[in-house]
């Protein structure tokens, strides 16, 4: 192994929160000078979990316009267990290529490298690194991190488990003071920008607190998760 895999393997190995993984992803990114990395899993029950990179418009965009369907890397990592090399997939259809387009223009790069990752109690995951690169600059990194990245995923994803799937995909926990501020601060008006500034901390750092007390909630989305905290008294707004 290199040492920049052996010290990635032993950081993960001190994850012990959301925070941490989200730190960790971007550490990542950062390691490998890519211009994204992402970590998405989804339990047996489906709730789902994310650590990435990618801006604060991209992933509601996405959801918005119900790509999850059309996307092939999707599609792709529900058929195999190998690596898809984004370049390798059918973008041909209407959908497929205007998924592509506002992925690139979101920033997401044009070059992207996922691996599906399955468990043991129905968990599916994809651990993805993304660039805008040539298609020959792609295949000579792909090629000399192939072995890295997968090590990376399946570490990754079996450190994500234990930080995620016993207790923070249920709901009736209680929340933690950064997610109670949180969502009071969305309560009363304040945008995702906002919030991060009040609490000194980044968007992708604020998005894995709203998802951790959304997950706790069992609320569908944001304002659900708003709506409930109020309602059980664990905010005042």
């Amino acid at each position: 192994m290199t040492t920049k895999i052996e010290a990635l393997l032993d950081r993960i190995k001190s994850v012990g929160t959301h925070t941490d993984l989200q730190s960790l992803i971007e550490h990542i990114r950062d390691v490998y000078d890519v211009e994204h990395a992402v970590y998405h899993a989804v339990n047996g029950a489906g709730d789902q979990f994310a650590a990435l990179t990618y801006n604060a418009i991209w992933e509601p965009r996405y959801r918005e316009m119900g790509y999850v369907q059309a996307d092939p890397v999707v599609r792709g990592a529900l058929r195999q267990f190998h690596p898809l090399d984004w370049k390798h997939l059918d973008w041909s259809g209407k959908l497929e290529r205007r998924l592509f387009a506002e992925a690139v223009d979101a920033g997401v790069g044009n070059q992207g490298y996922s691996i599906p990752i399955r468990g043991p109690n129905g968990q599916f995951a994809l651990f993805t690194v993304n660039q805008s690169s040539s298609d020959d600059r792609w295949a000579r990194f792909t090629k000399e991190r192939a072995r890295d990245l997968l090590l990376l995923s399946h570490y990754v994803h079996h450190r994500a488990m234990t930080v995620v799937e016993p207790d923070d995909m249920t709901s009736g926990r209680e929340l933690s003071p950064r997610e109670r501020d949180a969502l009071s601060l969305l309560g009363v008006g304040h945008s995702r920008g906002q919030v991060a500034d009040r609490l000194k901390i980044s968007e992708h750092t604020l998005r894995v607190y709203i998802d951790t007390a959304r997950h706790k909630l069992g609320a569908l989305n944001t304002t659900h998760a708003v709506a409930l905290a109020f309602k059980q008294g664990k905010i005042l707004i």
